[in-house]
């Protein structure tokens, strides 16, 4: 499980399960990009975790649903690193609402960021990765792009919408030795949940096989492994990291 040496993107990484990724890769010697739209501390934050582990941390603001931006980003990574191996795309926003009351901008807010920001990032990384002949590709998705949710036609389209993408990427990189596979986490205690009253939380783990909400590790665990060579023969599939709750 040893990444020694290699650079990895984490998009969306100054909280949540994109922190929890990154310092995960770092744990495992990964130098880590730590991109992030809105909040510089806590990227700091993630940033000194990460270099906690003797590891090298890059901090880049950079909103993905801007190719300009993404393109930006990824030209200051080769410069530093000279090289990207991984990419993680984890950078996504919700604008929940029941479909007649979906303001046209919150749809298209979701999209942006949650489907095209990771077209916008798979596509500047996708040159040095081929120049290399290798490369991982990871893309979190949802169960929710499974089974659907009341309340998020968006998020759960957008979070579909990487399902099809990363397959439609497995099977045109493939030939070039990489690898691309989504990981679609249930309901993960974050700070996007935490705010659910408790009648809402019991309700969720009544349908958790396991009995407790995920934490962001969870989600972690499944990327740090498709991101190293014991997955080198694993590409176009999807990961379901929900407590058995999509059986």
């Amino acid at each position: 499980m040893n990444l020694g040496g290699k650079v990895a993107v984490v998009t969306g990484a100054s909280r949540g399960i994109g922190r929890s990724v990154a310092v995960t890769l770092a744990e495992l010697d990964a130098h880590v990009v730590v991109n992030y739209a809105g909040s510089a501390d806590a990227a700091e934050e993630t940033a000194a975790l990460v270099r906690g582990f003797g590891v090298q941390a890059l901090v880049i603001q950079a909103d993905v649903s801007d190719q300009e931006q993404v393109n930006n980003m990824m030209q200051k990574v080769l410069q530093e690193f000279g090289r990207i191996d991984i990419l993680v795309n984890n950078a996504g926003i919700t604008r929940d609402n029941l479909l007649p009351r979906m303001r046209e901008q919150d749809w298209d807010a979701v999209m942006n960021t949650n489907l095209k920001g990771a077209y916008h990032c798979a596509k500047a990384v996708l040159r040095p990765m081929l120049k290399a002949r290798r490369g991982r590709i990871i893309n979190i998705s949802s169960v929710v792009a499974l089974a659907g949710n009341s309340g998020q036609s968006n998020y759960a389209a957008a979070k579909a919408g990487l399902i099809g993408f990363t397959k439609s990427l497995a099977k045109e990189f493939g030939s070039r030795n990489i690898t691309v596979n989504a990981v679609a986490p249930g309901y993960i205690a974050t700070d996007m949940t935490a705010d659910l009253s408790d009648e809402s939380k019991a309700q969720l783990l009544s349908t958790v096989p396991l009995g407790r909400l995920g934490v962001p590790e969870d989600v972690a665990a499944a990327v740090a492994f498709l991101a190293g060579e014991r997955a080198g023969y694993i590409t176009g599939h999807v990961i379901v990291v929900d407590g058995g709750m999509a059986m």
